[in-house]
């Protein structure tokens, strides 16, 4: 029996993406070619890994055994290329990165560009997710996160801190009027996040304190859905800077309770698992893109 990376790298591959057709898609394979790959390495270790149906796919008990040992094997295989890269110093090499839709879509994407032109051989892999994902089952290098750290098994840079500004359209203002108060939110249409707790915390001051958890009467996974129904007077919404600077400039937008904004700033990090083998690549794109976030 004799098992190669590729053949790993597609069990992993079909494990990560949840089916051959979409394991197809990542990989740049068809997904007949993928599916033979799969027998084949079923055949090279005498079991099934998967079981699979016409509808879906699950691991057998083998498969959940072996699946951790083939992801530390292409991890160690990854980590000895960034070795031979690092002695010739030449960042290089796949990057994956995760963040929230609207952390990739105002702070990471408008720098990708650039990133690419400076570091043209590392080929950057951007994913986004509104809940927070297992880095090392999500395959992800770097995943950039709002909000207090949790994790303590993770190595974190801290990137700059962000305000979170309260805001709502002109048109639902005209309707419903402005709050001004902790206590008129009670009349209002308060869009909030369905999780975690810790983003329904508003930076404002009131009797009780610098903070207020809101009580959404609209929730949504994403601050940019929020965004939307925002800019479509549904509501009003509490959102990172970034997220609506150029529809405040631009009058989509307006700032509300200004009056009793507390000095809460939200804070922002880049979290990673490895911090040796992978640290070039890591270190180039962090070092990059700090400043600009």
């Amino acid at each position: 029996m004799s098992l190669n990376s590729d053949a790993l790298r597609l069990f992993l591959g079909v494990v990560d993406a949840g089916s051959m057709s979409a394991a197809a898609e990542m990989l740049g394979q068809t997904a007949s070619g993928v599916s033979r790959g799969l027998s084949r390495l079923e055949e090279d270790l005498g079991v099934t890994l998967l079981n699979r149906t016409t509808r879906r796919m699950e691991l057998t008990e083998e498969g959940a055994h072996f699946l951790p040992k083939a992801r530390q094997i292409v991890a160690s295989l990854e980590e000895a290329e960034e070795c031979m890269r690092m002695v010739h110093q030449r960042p290089a090499g796949r990057l994956r990165v995760d963040a929230s839709v609207p952390v990739m879509l105002h702070c990471v994407v408008p720098h990708v560009g650039d990133f690419r032109r400076e570091y043209p051989e590392i080929t950057l892999e951007l994913t986004s997710n509104d809940r927070i994902v297992d880095l090392m089952e999500h395959r992800t290098d770097v995943a950039i996160r709002m909000g207090p750290l949790t994790d303590s098994t993770l190595h974190a840079r801290a990137l700059r801190p962000r305000p979170r500004w309260m805001m709502a359209s002109p048109d639902y203002i005209a309707r419903r009027g402005a709050p001004e108060t902790v206590e008129d939110l009670a009349g209002h249409e308060v869009l909030g996040f369905t999780q975690p707790e810790s983003l329904n915390v508003w930076p404002l001051k009131h009797a009780g304190g610098s903070s207020y958890l809101a009580t959404p009467t609209l929730a949504t996974s994403s601050g940019e859905t929020q965004r939307l129904l925002a800019l479509r007077g549904v509501g009003i919404a509490c959102l990172s800077d970034f997220v609506v600077r150029e529809d405040i400039a631009a009058g989509r937008l307006v700032k509300v309770m200004e009056g009793v904004y507390s000095d809460y700033l939200q804070p922002m990090h880049a979290v990673y698992y490895r911090n040796t083998q992978l640290s070039r690549r890591i270190a180039c794109f962090l070092d990059f893109f700090a400043g600009r976030m």
